[in-house]
């Protein structure tokens, strides 16, 4: 090798070494940021003049691990989503021993008609079974409020969400055209790389994605339906409503659904555009889950209601008349129970709050005048038909019957079972979720190897200064001679 050769050779292996140790801060300083990606030098031997070539900086990332740790990310956010849900009713029910939960409070109505019945010339007892039947009638309205309260939320969610799409839809869109211009002029994307992954990560918690490489940089995504975005940002659609009640279903056509491009979404199918994320789970708070728990509260204001109704147990009550609960003052029917549990009211015959009189508690709800004090047979009967066991002609409950203390353990328990399902699958997508953080992590920066890397860097560089000092030496010698 002559000596310009061994200089030039030399020259090239100081700017690729000192390219490495700038690649190499580069990674310390970035070690601790969300969404950088260990840089590495991508070298190549130079034909010709001999040396070495840096061909371009690589970025290390996995992208199969990535793709997998998005899915169970996704996966989290909509099990947390359901999971929130049903544990903030199961709090408005209340476990029992709790204060004002539906069980306790229906025991404490069947020991007042036990302990009316047993001393029925009790007015002060009287108006005490009235009154707690009126707190269990409230309480019951209040778990109705609560759970239409949470759809209200998830509605605005729904659309919180949808708005975040768009946007962040229409940023990848620019930051795919800036990646392609920047390869296409010979660099390598650097930052928008990351902003880019970053971008994506956000989306994939509220719609699980996968990237497709459409060469020059950009990318496609993916979700468990299909092709969500290939080159434009798609629109997403939808309309919130302003206030969410248990008349309003997304069946009904009463509440939005989602388009993509004005085009309407099929949210019953298993796997849609927009499945899998955060933005499913806000849909199944207000359109499932929500729509169950209403159904079983509504199932048990309605057992309790007709328990009363049922013939012989008030025989003064005149056929097709309201009984000791009613429809929000009327007599119920049968075909208008969605939302019977915000309409339960004591009657106002019994209720002295309502002007009534609470011995007709006793003497029947369509007595004249005041009976035989001493007689508790009437507040026998009702005690009786409270605690019979009958099976809830509504709700959606398993099959059997059952006292009213048992439909209210029923209606916890019914949401308590889901929330427990979803609680284990949520809990194992967290899981994979770490793991694969894990593994992505392994391929990020450390810090060790990084000083490691430094030090060989330092090496080289010492090696080829030597190289081109000795050749100046030489030249030196032969310019004397």
């Amino acid at each position: 090798m002559s000596i310009t050769g061994a200089m030039n050779t030399a020259l090239s292996g100081l700017a690729a070494a000192s390219r490495g140790a700038a690649t190499v801060s580069n990674n310390l300083a970035n070690a601790m940021t969300d969404g950088y990606a260990r840089r590495e030098l991508e070298l190549t031997a130079r034909s010709g003049t001999g040396g070495v070539l840096v061909s371009g900086e690589v970025r290390i990332m996995d992208q199969t691990v990535l793709t997998d740790r998005r899915s169970a990310v996704g996966a989290v956010s909509q099990g947390q989503v359901q999971v929130d849900f049903l544990s903030s009713i199961e709090d408005a029910i209340g476990e029992p021993g709790s204060p004002l939960s539906l069980s306790d409070l229906v025991t404490d109505v069947e020991s007042s008609f036990v302990a009316a019945a047993a001393q029925p010339e009790s007015g002060a007892i009287l108006e005490q079974a009235v009154s707690r039947l009126g707190q269990l009638a409230s309480r019951i309205g209040d778990v109705g409020a609560a759970i239409q309260t949470e759809r209200g939320r998830a509605d605005a969610a729904i659309g919180e969400a949808v708005s975040q799409l768009n946007s962040d839809f229409a940023r990848l869109e620019d930051l795919n055209e800036d990646i392609r211009r920047a390869i296409l002029r010979g660099e390598n994307g650097g930052g928008l790389l990351d902003e880019r992954q970053l971008l994506i990560d956000r989306i994939s918690e509220l719609v699980p994605v996968r990237e497709v490489d459409k060469g020059n940089g950009t990318v496609a995504l993916m979700s468990e339906g299909g092709i969500l975005m290939d080159g434009p940002a798609p629109v997403i659609g939808f309309q919130g409503s302003n206030v969410v009640t248990e008349f309003q279903t997304l069946d009904g056509g009463t509440l939005s659904g989602l388009t993509v491009n004005g085009v309407p979404l099929d949210l019953d199918r298993e796997m849609h555009l927009l499945s899998g994320g955060a933005l499913e789970g806000q849909l199944d708070v207000r359109d499932t889950y929500g729509t169950m728990a209403q159904e079983r509260l509504d199932g048990f204001a309605r057992d309790i209601l007709e328990r009363f109704q049922v013939p012989g147990v008030d025989p003064t009550l005149a056929p097709g008349s309201p009984g000791l609960l009613t429809d929000a003052g009327a007599t119920f029917d049968p075909a208008d129970e969605i939302g019977l549990s915000r309409r339960l009211e004591v009657n106002s015959l019994v209720d002295p709050d309502q002007g009534g009189a609470a011995w007709r508690l006793r003497d029947g709800l369509g007595a004249a005048s005041v009976g035989a004090v001493g007689d508790g047979a009437g507040l026998q009967r009702l005690a009786d038909a409270f605690s019979a066991l009958a099976p809830p002609v509504s709700g959606g409950f398993p099959s059997g019957v059952r006292t009213a203390s048992g439909v209210a353990a029923a209606v916890l328990s019914s949401v308590a079972m889901v929330r427990d399902t979803l609680e284990g699958v949520t809990a194992h997508a967290a899981a994979r979720a770490e793991a694969l953080n894990t593994r992505l992590q392994a391929n990020g920066v450390d810090s060790d190897a990084e000083m490691q890397r430094l030090l060989l860097i330092e090496q080289s560089y010492a090696a080829n200064a030597k190289v081109i000092s000795a050749s100046q030496t030489m030249l030196d010698l032969l310019m004397e001679i």
